[in-house]
């Protein structure tokens, strides 16, 4: 029988946990250099456990592990900041984040570029929450291997114009089209650069980036729906008078 991986002090973000068995806790982590994957946490949730109350999601953690197989077992913890958002809509946004790379990543697949824009994503929630989400989104994509076209027409290679509406045809990308009533997705040029550069200052090309975000992410997450996205929903039906049914950021 082959020896363990063994992985010492690794940055992760713990994405989900779940009871396991009697006192331990099965966590889904994602780590900048590994990618995604399942821990074992032995007796984290006994009255006694050095690790009691620190497993939580949104902290950024240094965790050790011995790997065999599929399922880690979790040796070593080391905080390495505070925790993330708190509560709130920003709150529901994170576990969002979560969820998106829950359902489009891979286990073992690392992606230290989306690792850093989660950490990234996490930190500007609550001053720049909405372009904070679609920076992600994009990334996630790129990271992926569909990432978009968003600076060049599809049809003739020239650069988009600002001034310009075009329509956005998914897996090719965007094609000028004489006004906004094509019955496409169709985005002014200004919102397709701004993306690009990573600028969603406007509201309008936040609004805009939101809606090609949506549909992009459609195509890969197939027809089960997401539960944040459900959530709120839910929130908006019941008319709760609170932080969360301000129009929602998520995609």
């Amino acid at each position: 029988m082959s020896s363990p991986t063994k992985v010492m002090l690794e940055p992760v973000w713990i994405l989900h946990h779940y009871p396991y068995r009697d006192s331990s806790l099965l966590l889904e982590v994602f780590s900048r250099g590994h990618g995604r994957l399942g821990l074992v946490a032995r007796a984290a949730r006994s009255a006694k456990s050095r690790w009691r109350g620190q497993l939580q999601g949104f902290t950024p953690l240094l965790l050790s592990w011995s790997l065999r197989g599929e399922l880690g077992t979790l040796t070593d913890l080391e905080m390495q900041g505070l925790p993330g958002p708190c509560g709130g809509r920003q709150l529901l946004s994170a576990c969002y984040l979560n969820e998106l790379i829950m359902r489009l990543t891979a286990r073992h697949d690392p992606h230290p570029a989306l690792f850093d824009a989660y950490a990234e994503a996490l930190g500007k929630l609550e001053v720049n929450e909405e372009p904070a989400l679609r920076l992600f989104e994009k990334c996630l994509l790129q990271e992926l291997g569909y990432g978009l076209l968003l600076d060049h027409e599809a049809d003739t290679g020239q650069p988009v114009s600002a001034d310009s509406h075009y329509e956005y045809r998914l897996e090719r990308g965007p094609v000028r089209c004489d006004n906004n009533d094509s019955g496409g997705l169709v985005l002014r040029g200004s919102s397709l650069l701004a993306l690009a550069d990573g600028t969603l200052d406007d509201p309008v090309d936040c609004r805009e980036a939101k809606q090609l975000m949506r549909a992009a992410l459609s195509l890969y997450l197939g027809s089960r729906p997401l539960r944040t996205r459900e959530v709120m929903r839910q929130l908006a039906t019941l008319g709760t008078t609170n932080e969360y049914t301000r129009q929602p950021n998520i995609s």
